[in-house]
């Protein structure tokens, strides 16, 4: 008696058993399921057991649990360089303008509600009315962020000088809001802080990028950075601005023309000439940066340093 073998069926022809047999034999690449089908039958295939039911049976990769723990913080590094990385060359962004500057200086919109509702005592109503005489550093950072964005600067399918913003409020509102009058995509980097930070309505959806670690969040500012914009700010504008001045200088990374926008702010607030008298920097230094007090004069730099031929 010979055994009896059953004729091979076609990909999705009923087997032996009555149920479709796989499509061994189609000429595809993937052999394997996708993670998010595997995921699936995860969570829909198996019966709860004491076994089943306890969090060590999870998929890794959908354990939020376990990617939360203090030793995996390389991988969460890993995916948050990786994450943005990816969504930024899916968007075709190849090089940005990046634009720092203040979360506290008012849009002329806002500029008038702000005296309103001033704090009696003399010395805070000053400090309100100076935030609001810096409001004409809003409407650079918006024009500026205007004419690069209408310069529509394309090459090898990909755009350049898009505008990159911290995605907040003030000055990065205006980056994004100018490149939005143009009718262009932007970017905003935003962070994760205590007290509530959303990004402002004019950043570009699928280009509003969230992150928790603020060295990767200053790393994606620099890898696409062909220049950058720094307007009047505190703390987070002077250390991203430092970090980015201490990187050309030390050859770390190669120049990019750097404008500090608002002469009669950074000469008050810091004393470079008196750096490089001390000796603590070289005279040479002073070139890494330009202060500039328009839109036009620091884009006619650019336009001249890369030797650009805008669309418009």
């Amino acid at each position: 008696m010979t055994d009896r073998k059953e004729p091979p069926q076609e990909p999705g022809e009923a087997g032996p058993h009555g149920k479709p047999e796989p499509a061994d034999r189609a000429l595809k690449p993937r052999k394997f399921y996708k993670a998010e089908q595997e995921a699936a039958f995860s969570e829909s295939s198996f019966t709860h057991t004491p076994q089943t039911s306890h969090p060590a049976y999870r998929l890794a990769f959908r354990d939020t649990d376990f990617l939360l723990r203090d030793d995996l913080r390389p991988v969460r590094f890993q995916l948050e360089l990786l994450k943005a990385e990816t969504m930024l060359e899916e968007a075709g962004v190849g090089s940005m303008l990046v634009i720092y500057g203040s979360a506290r200086i008012p849009s002329p919109e806002a500029a008038e509600a702000l005296l309103e509702t001033a704090d009696t005592d003399p010395r805070g109503r000053a400090v309100i009315e100076s935030l609001v005489a810096k409001q004409q550093y809003y409407q650079e950072a918006r024009k500026l962020a205007y004419m690069a964005s209408a310069a529509a600067i394309v090459e090898n399918g990909e755009r350049h000088f898009v505008v990159c913003s911290g995605g907040g409020p003030s000055i990065m509102e205006a980056a994004n809001r100018g490149a939005h009058e143009a009718g262009a995509e932007s970017v905003g980097l935003n962070i994760v802080l205590p007290h509530e930070q959303a990004p402002n309505s004019y950043v570009t959806p699928r280009l509003s990028l969230q992150f928790h670690y603020f060295a990767l969040r200053k790393m994606h500012f620099l890898m696409r950075a062909r220049a950058l914009a720094v307007f009047p700010g505190g703390f987070g504008t002077f250390d991203e601005f430092f970090e980015t001045l201490t990187l050309v200088q030390t050859g770390k990374m190669k120049p990019i023309p750097i404008f500090l926008f608002g002469r009669s702010f950074w000469e008050k607030v810091v004393d470079f000439g008196a750096l490089a008298d001390e000796g603590v920097i070289s005279h040479e230094d002073l070139q890494l940066f330009r202060i500039v007090d328009t839109a036009e004069e620091a884009w006619e730099r650019i336009v001249k340093f890369y030797k650009l031929h805008p669309a418009n």
